[in-house]
């Protein structure tokens, strides 16, 4: 009698070689890392996930001190809560991205050396655990404006807001697109572990986080928008705060290094997944 076999594992033979469908058969257990990631994250703490919410809270109070009153930073005449709230819950997304995805190889290499399963659903529950921060983070936004709003401070939401999971699907390639690629180099060149969260720190100082884009000479704006989450964020903050612009040329040009840092990304973790026990 002839054997039906429901999953055959075969070797990969070039970079191209991806199965999507493999990938999407795992769903299950794409939702249990994100469970797992979720609990773990706030096992053994005393407020548990209601740092997410005390977290950007008093990250913002300290934007308003540090920035807004002591550095006088302009916010475009939009509140000062609500505009670094705006910022800080996008960063913080992203900067979660891109640090927990770079880890990708080396915290999973008990459980990628002992089963088989796909490993891009490591990065990818990772990129999805985020979402769930960003989700409850975001609630706690939408509380500010309608505080706002009701106290007849003018906030101007605009239509852009339905952009707002168009921004998210880019900010969650971007940032792992660029974790991936990290996560790929420290199999082997291990500095970049200790690297990666300066460089995501300096990458936040040259983001219109803690300041507007307004505040970047005209003559250098368009260079400072090449960086693909600068965009992004002034995108955000149009459609909420109605402060700033839809810097479209800028935004396309994101789009394209989004996708191909992805596209980077995702062949070299192809590669490397191949190797990395012998190097991890």
């Amino acid at each position: 009698m002839e054997e039906k076999w429901t999953t055959v594992l075969k070797p990969k033979h070039n970079l191209w070689d991806i199965n999507l469908k493999e990938l999407f058969s795992y769903k299950d257990l794409i939702f249990l890392f994100v469970k797992r990631n979720f609990v773990t994250k706030y096992k053994q703490t005393i407020l548990g996930p209601l740092w997410l919410i005390i977290s950007p809270i008093l990250t913002t109070l300290m934007y308003v001190l540090v920035f807004g009153n002591i550095a006088g930073l302009s916010t475009d005449g939009t509140p000062q809560i609500a505009f670094y709230m705006s910022g800080n819950i996008i960063w913080t997304y992203f900067a979660y991205c891109v640090n927990q995805t770079s880890n990708t190889f080396v915290s999973n290499a008990g459980v990628f050396g002992k089963v088989y399963f796909p490993r891009l659903v490591a990065p990818i529950s990772t990129v999805l655990t985020g979402l769930l921060d960003l989700g409850i983070q975001f609630c706690l936004f939408a509380v500010i404006l309608l505080i706002y709003a009701l106290t007849g401070t003018p906030i101007g939401i605009t239509p852009w807001a339905l952009l707002t999971p168009v921004l998210v699907i880019q900010l969650a390639m971007l940032g792992m697109g660029v974790g991936i690629i990290v996560s790929s180099l420290t199999t082997k060149y291990r500095d970049l572990t200790i690297l990666v969260a300066f460089g995501v720190q300096l990458w936040m100082y040259a983001s219109p986080i803690v300041y507007s884009v307004s505040q970047i000479p005209e003559r250098y704006r368009f260079i400072y928008l090449l960086n693909p989450v600068a965009p992004i964020v002034t995108i955000f903050r149009y459609a909420f705060l109605g402060t700033g612009y839809i810097p479209f040329a800028s935004w396309g040009i994101s789009w394209i290094t989004t996708v191909v840092v992805m596209v980077i990304g995702v062949l070299l973790f192809s590669k490397i997944e191949k190797t990395f026990m012998d190097t991890v």
